[in-house]
């Protein structure tokens, strides 16, 4: 599947919560800050004082402080405080939060569609009426106006460029099965890795892939990492010098200068699109939609490109020597298999490359 732009608008009825991401702070369960009404509005919002709002995130720190800090610039009246933590422990968080009665952040950002739909159908999230999408790719907007996506992160195949000449290097999934990658792999645990669990339920269930790719793979032997980051710098230091890996951390370790380049499998790329959504509990609502219309902004689209993210929307070009929007191929599968098979999957891969 080939990424389709058409514009389209986010429109939705009920109000809606926002989570907000700033730093490593705590949320804020100030109770000056309670007491909205019905619409979500605070009482720090009604009486023109600034309003604070948290954002749980699974963003690098300097990356979202970054967007912080823009849109803080644009907007002074809003504070944005920030959790950052694994998507696993931001759902933990948020699952213990709701037991006690509350959830006390006001905008989640992070993880995968299948995630959010998760939250959406656990009632967490509040429907949008003031997120605007014109412009955004279509396949990162919730059809019922609950979350959209913020970032395109394919999963690819990295190479260090010391150890691996540019010939030789793998350039399918299918190639990855080839002996002489024997012992030369590494990847992240879906166990562990939000995306590694996305990744391998969507390989699972490709046609051209599928349980048999996966059991050739895992009689090469890779190397299991923990996540994301340490994989791109085992790739990036030799130890196993070819890997799978989210995109944009091959590209900021090539900007640092190691010997390392992304490669775009030909089957197409899993991604995940970092979503954000408000939740249904904030009484932050204005202010949180401020802060997600500006995400999907060009101004901090094109903060997301510096930062090494292929954006979602098209105006604003891809970074580096990434291809253009339009030339990436996509490996998609649907949001209910998503959802149902993840747990047999990530169990069959693991059991496989072990």
């Amino acid at each position: 599947m080939r990424i389709s732009r058409k514009p389209l608008s986010l429109i939705a009825v009920c109000g809606a919560a926002a989570i907000a991401l700033a730093g490593c702070s705590e949320p804020s369960t100030d109770d000056s800050a309670a007491g909205g009404s019905g619409n979500g509005d605070s009482t720090a919002e009604q009486s023109g004082e600034k309003s604070v709002i948290t954002v749980y995130t699974s963003e690098p720190e300097e990356k979202v402080d970054e967007i912080n800090q823009a849109f803080t610039e644009e907007n002074p009246d809003v504070e944005v405080e920030v959790y950052r933590a694994g998507t696993g422990d931001l759902k933990a968080r948020i699952d213990a939060e709701k037991s006690s009665g509350k959830v006390e952040g006001d905008i989640i950002w992070a993880a995968d569609a299948p995630t959010f739909e998760g939250f959406k159908s656990d009632d967490l999230l509040a429907k949008f009426d003031d997120v605007k999408t014109d412009g955004v790719l279509e396949e990162v907007v919730d059809a019922d106006g609950f979350y959209v996506g913020t970032r395109l992160i394919p999963t690819i195949i990295a190479y260090n460029t010391d150890v691996i000449d540019q010939a030789d290097a793998p350039a399918s999934w299918e190639d990855l099965t080839d002996e002489k990658y024997m012992d030369k792999i590494v990847m992240p645990d879906p166990a562990v890795s939000g995306a590694a669990a996305f990744n391998a339920t969507v390989w699972m269930n490709n046609e051209k892939l599928g349980e048999t790719w996966v059991e050739d793979l895992g009689k090469n032997k890779p190397m299991i990492a923990a996540s994301n980051g340490p994989t791109s710098q085992e790739i990036a230091g030799g130890g196993h010098p070819v890997g799978v890996v989210v995109d944009y951390l091959v590209r900021d370790l090539a900007a640092k200068g190691s010997p390392i380049k992304e490669v775009y499998a030909t089957e197409g790329s899993p991604y995940i699109t970092e979503p954000i959504a408000v939740f249904k509990d904030s009484e932050k609502k204005e202010a949180a939609q401020r802060y997600i219309n500006f995400i999907l902004s060009e101004k901090a689209q094109k903060i997301a490109v510096e930062q090494n993210y292929l954006p979602v929307v098209d105006s604003v070009g891809t970074p580096g020597d990434a291809p253009k929007l339009e030339e990436i191929e996509l490996m998609t599968v649907d949001d209910e298999t998503l959802s149902n098979d993840r747990e047999r999957s990530v169990e069959f891969f693991q059991n496989a490359v072990k």
